[in-house]
This record gives structure tokens, C-alpha cells and sequence, in this order.
């Protein structure tokens, strides 16, 4: 039977919440900053019922990115360069610990499969297919496929992607900006993932691999000094015909000897701002001098050379910069025809090989502040190549739509046109071998032939919404031209992959035919080896179909929820779509689970979200989510440590539910504290019913940031007393200790004062560990009197992120450069000695204890980790 599909009630892409799209959208951090201006959640409405708007996603994208920056940038916003290498360094002087551990989603992860297709929850049948995460950056050359991960390293596949092989796990950062093959084979990566995102890493350089196709990375591999460190790199272009390379970063354009020495420093050939070519006072420095594409002429003998210098909201430096005399001296371009020189954003350029044609992708900063429907203001070709063009429009948001999109207002609904993400995923690819031959990549994929005088889609968003469509896979016939969401990176093939063209975005990494005959994508991403999946959560429960084991759940960045289950043979799969936020499992059966969309909105299964697509198959999953004004995007919810019978969940309030797996709606919440107003919980837990909250608001960094802890430790609900020298940095973690109901570890993001607010400054505050211990009475404002303890020992100074106790006295933190872990013998002392777990040095969200013995960690970019030892 041919269903119509509920289209606003689609998972992935189609999520509820007022659109609101601002000026102030973050760049990246170590993070380096957070949003200005920007409201720590979506606008109201809190986390109940289901999605509701199309336009949401790309306000839930900036959303979701704010959110990440803030937990590591309050409270200033700003992060100093060098923070991360610091903590690298700290790290890596940790002794080993001597515990193993291996990856669990290494398999392939089908969102597709037919079990799992809630009406409501899943993305099943909508044509993603087989994902492994975002990848970032693509390389090819004649015999291996090179895939960088926004957090997720470098892999490397000689067989077309049959098997991937980790390349990178040396490197100090596994976030991947962009990479390029030089003539001599060797392999360029730029680190810092330039999507210039809020939840994009900040880099270490760039490094170089002689070999790729056998060899590994190492340290040792850096080209240049420290120049580099703590920038996102957008584009890096090997300039061969003239021995050198160029960076695009985020503080201007650099460029190096394609073959001098390596330790030879990078140099800053463009910085408008830094050099003083015109005022900048109209922004903060830390979004100065943001170079996000860079292309050099064929033809002119590497003297012409173009580079877009813009921050996507709007800034005077923003525009065109040209190069006439090989990048001595450099002078702001005003683009003539249809580009209008005031509205110059975030753009990616190509020339075409033999340098007549000029193509341009460009955002539109008006378009973005006044939260158009599109961001996008064009794609652009300048016909003689001349980088002041005239330019002439060949496609637009409506053009787009109009060729297939599943991003058709007809199709989707109001306010998600093409480019309405341009801010955050954009491509051009030209044709090596037919100048009119060129590929655009924004949410979706399109195609032309013809110079852009027609257009195609190619890479739909989905199949939902098309007549061809039906969750029957027997009675659709959609043609194949799907591709996850959010395009990132586009490759042609050589020697052995001549004639196919690679595409990478949020859900993994496809392949296609170079013909006009083509049609379907092939995933690379099937074995599941590649997996750069960026979960926020793990959940892990036995698997009562099948004693002795166990089945696994987490929370994803824009691939759902996954679920790893014996009864599917090695594969995972899908039954909530978009993205999945916090889990929680029943340790006892794992097929009773709740998951997190996004704002509290909880959806509980207890049959593991089976179910064919029918109507009678939605009540597989049922919203339960609580009526909270102000959750986080990640908001927390959670068992009690000693009762499975409540569960506790956190927004403004603090909410508890006793009827847990009998719970058929919101309405079973009840609400136990409110936390004020205007507060959100970031970190909660509860253990023996004494519940630990810790909260912010407001959670914009600034001079409003404020943090907070509540509990109800000695009886009643009361904010805690946080002394000066307490760090006034995000609560991103609560764990009670099991000995002492009066106590409890709270973990902190963001650096040290050091890196936040200045060298002396006790603003930010020290340490990432502290212990709490109310004492009995209140003090003048009536708020718990409590003593804190800096813990910290000699951990690194790097954003925490989730502290575990296990049950025989292991103490195994999450931060966001792996795994640390000491005992709580040592922990006790107030002093602990940590060692460093062998997990890669991607950021950790959640450690937990499985109810078989063994411990799991979240990463966000390289999948869920397992101990095996």
C-alpha cells in the first residue's frame, strides 16, 4: 500500500521550533568562540510533541552548534590560541593506562533497513542508505580514496571503499579541514574543520604524508610551526605548476613551498584586517580575516590569484581579493554584474581547467541575518574567467528547487529552500575535462551540463514527499538520486577511479558515474568501517533474546539513533531519525529505550522501534517528552542511580517520572524544582533520590553567563553556594558520590582562565574537577552552604565532559581529547594521578558502565568505543 508520507513529522530535517536565524552565528573554537547574541535554545515551546516546521533544521543546526561552543568558551566567548595544543601536550604526558579498548560501530549502519520505519521517528526509506557520519574533507588519487572527518581523522580505502583504514590516529586533533594530493603523491591534510560551525574543532597545522597509500601519519609529519594552531583551514590548494600551497584559515590566507623544507613557517599572504588594507572595527578580531576559499588561474602562470575573505554574517573586510602578481600584493575585488559587491559572504570558487570560466557559490549575509528561507544569494559564473567578472546569476534558490529538489516548498513546506544552510555546507566542482560540467553542492546535490543554463538535482534530500516514493521497498520506485544531507566535499577520480565522482557530507561518503546517464549513488560508507559517527550519548542494555549479551544505543549528530543489536547480524540501524540527543536504556532489557530528538523531546519504545511504516505502526514510538520552557538542544534525563523506578529530566525544571516504562505522554512528568527563570540544566543526576542539577543562564558567554548548582540533598530543592574561585565555567557534569549523599564531582568545560579571560584573571576560574560538600544551613541569600574542593589533580587542561565511578572504583572521564581515568582511592585524596585511556584524541561526550562489566564511551567523530580489557 502506497502511504502518503507525514512529511512534517520527519526526523530528518523537518523538526519544530520557530526559526530563528541570527548575525551572530558562530565561528569554530577549540572552540574559539561562542554566539554572540544568540539564545542559548530554540525559541519557547520547550520539549513536547513532535516536528513540526521544515524550517527548523537550519535554526536547530545553529542552535545545537551555539550550545556545543558555549559548554567549551563561557564565559567570555573566547578561547586564546594555543589552548588546545597546551592540553595536547599535557595529555600526552599522562602515563598509559593499561585497560583496551576497541570500536563497536565499526559495522555497517543502514538507515534504511524496513524494521525500523516509525511514520513519525524514523527516516527509513527516505534514501540515505548506508551513513557513517560527516566527512569533511575528500582526496583522491590513482589507486586510494582519502576521507578526513570533521572530528573523525583521516581513512584511507585502495579497494573503493570495501575497507577503510585509520590513517591519522598520531595526529594531535582528528578534526579535518580539507586535504590535497601533491604531484609527487603525497597526501596534504589541513586540520581544524572549516565549516566554521560552532561544533567545528579547532586544528594543529597542517601535515604531510610521502606515502599515503601505505604509510601512517606521525607528529613528525607537520609541516611548519605553530602559525596554524587553534585555526580552522577551509581549503588547502597545491599551486603545483608553481611549487607552493595555499591555506585558507581562519585568520587569513597562508602559503608554503610546495617542496622546501618542512620546518619552514607557513606565511600570511592575505589578512585585510591584520594588514591594515581597510577597518575592521565592525567585529570582533576573533571573526576578522576568516579565508574560506582560495584559486589560483590556470593559464597565467600562478600569478592571478582569487581568494574569498568574508565572515558569513557580514563584516566591512568581507569580499573578492585578487592577486594579479602571484600574491605580492593584494587588492579588494568589486565583482561586477550580478553579484552584488555588498552582499559578499561565505563562497567556494572553481575555475574551470583551462582557467575561461570562473564558478562561484556564495552566501548572502542579509539573507542569513534577516532568517530568509535561503541564505544562499547565488551561483555565479564570470564567462572570461575574470575574477571582476561581469557575473552572471545561472542559478538561485528557486532555480534549484525547481529541478527535482525534494526542497520544493510543494515537497517539504515553508522556509527550508536550497542554501538554506549555505552558511554551513557549500561545494563547486568543475568538470576537469568539460568546462560546462559542473556539480553544487548545499543541502542537496545539482548537476549541469550546459554552464548552469539547466539544472538537475542529483542528490536528493530524500524520496519523501515524491510520487515515486512508498516504505514498501518493492513498490518504490525512486530512481536512487539520494544522498544524505548537508553537502561538504566534492572529488574527481584518477587512474583507477577515472570517471567517478565522490561526494562527502553529514552521513558519510557516495560515488557516482561522471555521466549524463547516471543515476543512484553508491555508498561508500557500507562496510561501516569508515564510521566517524558524532554521537552525543551511549545506552546499554541486555539483550534478553539473547542471554549473555547486550544491545546499544546512542544519540547521533544527524544520523539519529542508532541501534546495535545481535538480532540484525552485525548491522545497525536507525528507528529514531534527525538528530538523537541523550539515552536512556533499561539496563535489564534493551529494548526499552528513551531517546532525545532534540529540547527534551523524549520518545520511549519498549519493542527497540520496530515497525513496517504502517499507521498502525506509529505507536512503536510514543512522545512522552515534558512541557519545559527552556531545555538545552542536549538536554539531560536520566535514571536514579539506585531506584530504576524514577527517572529524572532537566530543562528550567527538574522534572521526575515514576511511572517510567508505563508512561504513555508528557503528562507523567512531574515537575519537582525549577531551577529560575531563564536557567537551563546542562549536567543532572540523581542517586538515591537526591538529585544534583547543574545549570546555566543566562548561557550566552559574556558579562550575562551565569552557572549554578541546585540539589536537594538536604531535603528540599535549593541552589547551592558557589564561592569565588569556583570556576565561572559550564556545568557539563554531575556524578554523586556513592558514599556520600551530602557530596558530589562536578566536571567543567571550557580552559583554564588562562586561555578564557586572560593570564591573573580569576574570572573563568581553575581546575575541571571539583567536590562538593553542603554542610548543613544557608547562608545570606539563603542559598545550601557547601564547601568545594578542587580535584583536579593532574588532569589536563581540557574540557571535561562526563565523569564515571564505576562500581568497583574506577574513575573514567570523558573530555574532548579522549579518555582519562584514575581510582577512587586516588580520586580521594584530593589529589588524583589520571593516566590516558587508548581511544583517539576526539572529543569523548559520555563514559558509562554497560550491565555487562564493560565500559563505553561516546566520541564525537570516531563512533563508540568498548572496553576489552
Amino acid at each position: 500500500m502506497m502511504l502518503t508520507p507525514k512529511v512534517p513529522t520527519k526526523g530528518r530535517g523537518l523538526r519544530r521550533g520557530a526559526l530563528c536565524v541570527v548575525a551572530g552565528a558562530a565561528l569554530a573554537i577549540t572552540p574559539l568562540l561562542a554566539l554572540p547574541g544568540y539564545a542559548s535554545t530554540s525559541a519557547g515551546g520547550g520539549g513536547g510533541g513532535r516536528f513540526l516546521d521544515a524550517g527548523d533544521e537550519a535554526a536547530e543546526l545553529m542552535t545545537s552548534q551555539a550550545e556545543f561552543a558555549q559548554a567549551r568558551s563561557a564565559p567570555t566567548g573566547l578561547v586564546a590560541p594555543g589552548a588546545y595544543a597546551a592540553a595536547y601536550s599535557q595529555l600526552s604526558s599522562l602515563p598509559a593506562a593499561p585497560s583496551s579498548w576497541a570500536s563497536i560501530t565499526n559495522v555497517p549502519y543502514n538507515s534504511d533497513d524496513p524494521r525500523y520505519r516509525d511514520p513519525s521517528a524514523s527516516n527509513s526509506s527516505g534514501g540515505a542508505g548506508y551513513v557513517s557520519g560527516r566527512v569533511q574533507a575528500l582526496a583522491v588519487d590513482a589507486h586510494c580514496v582519502f576521507a578526513g572527518g570533521a572530528a573523525g581523522g583521516v581513512k584511507r580505502s585502495c579497494d573503493n571503499g570495501t575497507t577503510w583504514t585509520p590513517i591519522a590516529d598520531a595526529l594531535p586533533t582528528q578534526s579535518i579541514g580539507s586535504m590535497s594530493i601533491a604531484p609527487d603523491g603525497a597526501l596534504w591534510v589541513a586540520t581544524g574543520d572549516g565549516t566554521t560551525g560552532s561544533s567545528t574543532y579547532v586544528g594543529a597545522g597542517v601535515f604531510r604524508l610521502a606515502s599515503p597509500d601505505s604509510a601512517t601519519f606521525t607528529a613528525a609529519s607537520k609541516v611548519g610551526g605553530t602559525e596554524l594552531d587553534s585555526q580552522v583551514i577551509r581549503r588547502i590548494l597545491v599551486d603545483a605548476a608553481n611549487g607552493r600551497v595555499f591555506v585558507a584559515a581562519s585568520r587569513g590566507l597562508y602559503v608554503h613551498s610546495l617542496t622546501g623544507p618542512a620546518t619552514t613557517a607557513w606565511s600570511r599572504t592575505l589578512a585585510p584586517c591584520a594588514q591594515g588594507m581597510l577597518s575592521c572595527t565592525d567585529v570582533n578580531a576573533s571573526y576578522r580575516d576568516i579565508a574560506n576559499d582560495v584559486a589560483v588561474q590556470p593559464g597565467t602562470g600562478g600569478q592571478v590569484i582569487l581568494a574569498n575573505v568574508a565572515w558569513r554574517s557580514g563584516a566591512a573586510y568581507n569580499g573578492f581579493y585578487l592577486s594579479r602578481d602571484g600574491g605580492t600584493t593584494w587588492a579588494k575585488v568589486n565583482p561586477s554584474g550580478a553579484i552584488n559587491p555588498k552582499d559578499v559572504g561565505n563562497a567556494t570558487m572553481q575555475y574551470s581547467a583551462d582557467g575561461s570560466k570562473l564558478y562561484v557559490v556564495l552566501e548572502s549575509p542579509a539573507a542569513l541575518v534577516a532568517g530568509a528561507a535561503s541564505a544562499l544569494s547565488g551561483v555565479y559564473v564570470s564567462a572570461t574567467g575574470a575574477a571582476a567578472g561581469p557575473y552572471n546569476q545561472i542559478a538561485n534558490p528557486s532555480t534549484l528547487a525547481q529541478s527535482g529538489s525534494a526542497e520544493r516548498k510543494q515537497r517539504i513546506g515553508k522556509g527550508y529552500a536550497p542554501g538554506v544552510q549555505s552558511w554551513y555546507n557549500q561545494f563547486i566542482g568543475v568538470d576537469p575535462a568539460n568546462a560546462k560540467h559542473v556539480y553544487v553542492g548545499l543541502e542537496e546535490v545539482y548537476e549541469s551540463w550546459d554552464g548552469g543554463a539547466s539544472w538537475k538535482t542529483i542528490g536528493r534530500y530524500w524520496d519523501f514527499g515524491f510520487s515515486c516514493w512508498s516504505n514498501v521497498d518493492a513498490d518504490n520506485t525512486c530512481d536512487g538520486n539520494v544522498l544524505h544531507s548537508d553537502q561538504h566535499t566534492i572529488a574527481f577520480g584518477s587512474g583507477s577511479s577515472a570517471g567517478q565522482v565522490y561526494v562527502g557530507n553529514d552521513g558519510g561518503l557516495y560515488q557516482r558515474a561522471v555521466s549524463p546517464t547516471a543515476s543512484s549513488w553508491r555508498s561508500l560508507s557500507r562496510s561501516g568501517q569508515l564510521d566517524m559517527l558524532q554521537y552525543y550519548s551511549v545506552g546499554v542494555g541486555k539483550d534478553v533474546a539473547h542471554p549473555g549479551q547486550v544491545q546499544v544505543w546512542g544519540g547521533l549528530q544527524d544520523n539519529g539513533v542508532s541501534l546495535l543489536d545481535p538480532a540484525n547480524d552485525g548491522v545497525m540501524v536507525s528507528p529514531y531519525g534527525g538528530d538523537g540527543g541523550q539515552q536512556l536504556v533499561d539496563p535489564n532489557n534493551g529494548c526499552r529505550t528513551v531517546g532525545e530528538y532534540v529540547d527534551l523531546t523524549l520518545q520511549m519504545t519498549t519493542s527497540c522501534g520496530v515497525a513496517d511504516g504502517s499507521p498502525a505502526s506509529d505507536s512503536s514510538i510514543v512522545t512522552i517528552a515534558p512541557a519545559d520552557p527552556l531545555p538545552r538542544f542536549i538536554a539531560p534525563f536520566s535514571a536514579d542511580q539506585t531506584d530504576a523506578g524514577t527517572w529524572v529530566a532537566g530543562g528550567e525544571y527538574v522534572w521526575t517520572n515514576t511511572k517510567t516504562w508505563a508512561s504513555t505522554s508528557g503528562a507523567d512528568w512531574t515537575k519537582a524544582a525549577d531551577t529560575g527563570g531563564g536557567h537551563s540544566i546542562t549536567a543532572l543526576a540523581s542517586r538515591n533520590h537526591v538529585v544534583w542539577a547543574g545549570w546555566c543562564g543566562s548561557c550566552n558567554p559574556g558579562s550575562s553567563f551565569a552557572r549554578g548548582l541546585m540539589t536537594n540533598a538536604n531535603g528540599s530543592y535549593q541552589q547551592v553556594a558557589t564561592p569565588a574561585g569556583v570556576p565561572l565555567r559550564m556545568v557539563t557534569g554531575v556524578t554523586p558520590d556513592p558514599a556520600d549523599p551530602h557530596s558530589s564531582y562536578v566536571v567543567f568545560g571550557g580552559y583554564s582562565r588562562n586561555w578564557v579571560d586572560g593570564p591573573g584573571s580569576d574570572l573563568a576560574g581553575s581546575g575541571h574537577l571539583w567536590k562538593v560538600t553542603l554542610t548543613g544551613g544557608t547562608d545570606s541569600t539563603g542559598e545550601a552552604t557547601a564547601v568545594w574542593t578542587d580535584v583536579s589533580g593532574n588532569l589536563p587542561d581540557v574540557p571535561g565532559d562526563n565523569l564515571l565511578i564505576t562500581s568497583n572504583g574506577r574513575v573514567v572521564m570523558a573530555t574532548d581529547l579522549g579518555v582519562v581515568e584514575t581510582t577512587l582511592k586516588s580520586l580521594r585524596t584530593g589529589a588524583p594521578q589520571w593516566s590516558r585511556d587508548a581511544v583517539p584524541a576526539t572529543i569523548a561526550t559520555q563514559v558509562l558502565e554497560g550491565p555487562d562489566g564493560k565500559l563505553y564511551v561516546a566520541t564525537f567523530g570516531r563512533g563508540i568505543y568498548r572496553t576489552t580489557s
